[in-house]
C-alpha cells in the first residue's frame, strides 16, 4: 500500500514556514524552515522543507560551508533547485554576510591583528577564490572605508598598486592595512605574496601612508605580517 505523502499546503498551519514566521516570528523557524521559505517548492519526491534538509545535510549543517556553494553546486546536485531557486540562495546567503560585515564595523577600531581577522570574516570565510583587499584608516587607525582590490583565481591574484595608491590619497588615510585569502586553506606566505607585500609597502612609504599589516586570511586561522615583525 502507499503512502501518500502530505504537501506543507496540508500542514498544520502553525506548522507551515510561512505561517509559522507570520505568527511567531525568525527565531521560531529552523534553518531548514528558513531555507524552505527561500526556494518555495520542493520536487516530486520531497517537500521544500526535506529538500532544504537535504541540502543542509550536504553542508553538514553549517550555514558558514552552505555559502561556499555556486549557483553550479545546487543545480548540479539537488533536484528541484534551478537557476532561479540556486540564485535566491546564494543572493540570501550574500545579503547575510553584507549585514554581518555592516555591523557596527563601519567606524570601528583596529588595534591588533585580530581585529583585522574579525573584521574580514564575514567577506572572505566562504571564498573558494582568492580576493585582496585594502583597509583604510584614519589617523587614531579607525576604519574609514575598505576596498576590493582583486579578485583572482584558486590561487594567486594580480595586485595593482597604483590603484592602491590612489584609492589611499583620495580617502586621506593615514594607514592601510591588506587582507586577502588562502582558498587552499594553508596561511603561509608565498614568494608572491612577500613580493607583493614589501613592493607595496614601499610604493606607500613614499606617500607617508605607513602599511600596518597583511593579514592572509583562512577560516579558523591567519597570518600576520605585522605579528610576525616582517612590516
Amino acid at each position: 500500500m502507499s503512502i501518500t505523502k502530505l504537501s506543507i499546503k496540508n500542514w498544520s498551519p502553525a506548522d507551515q514556514p510561512r505561517e509559522k514566521l507570520l505568527t511567531k516570528g525568525t527565531g521560531a523557524l529552523s534553518d531548514a524552515e528558513l531555507l524552505a521559505i527561500i526556494i518555495g517548492s520542493g520536487n516530486i519526491e520531497e517537500n521544500s522543507v526535506e529538500l532544504s534538509k537535504r541540502i543542509l545535510h550536504a553542508a553538514e549543517n553549517n550555514i558558514s560551508q552552505l555559502g561556499k556553494f555556486s549557483v553550479n553546486d545546487l543545480v548540479s546536485n539537488f533536484k528541484g533547485i534551478g537557476n532561479a531557486k540556486a540564485l535566491s540562495i546564494v543572493a540570501a546567503l550574500e545579503l547575510g554576510r553584507r549585514r554581518k560585515a555592516e555591523e557596527p564595523e563601519n567606524r570601528k577600531k583596529i588595534g591588533c591583528s585580530i581585529d583585522i581577522y574579525n573584521y574580514f570574516y564575514p567577506v572572505l570565510c566562504d571564498l573558494s577564490h582568492e580576493e585582496f583587499w585594502a583597509l583604510f584608516l584614519n589617523n587614531s587607525n579607525r576604519i574609514i572605508d575598505r576596498l576590493k582590490i582583486s579578485q583572482g583565481g584558486i590561487s594567486k591574484t594580480g595586485v595593482d598598486g597604483r590603484l592602491i595608491y590612489k584609492e589611499a590619497l583620495t580617502r586621506l588615510a593615514s594607514y592601510v592595512i591588506f587582507c586577502h585569502n588562502h582558498p587552499s586553506g594553508n596561511p603561509k606566505p608565498s614568494h608572491h605574496d612577500d613580493e607583493t607585500t614589501f613592493r607595496l609597502k614601499k610604493g606607500l612609504l613614499l606617500l607617508e601612508i605607513p602599511l600596518l599589516d597583511h593579514l592572509i586570511f583562512c577560516e579558523g586561522k591567519y597570518y600576520s605580517y605585522a605579528d610576525k615583525e616582517r612590516i
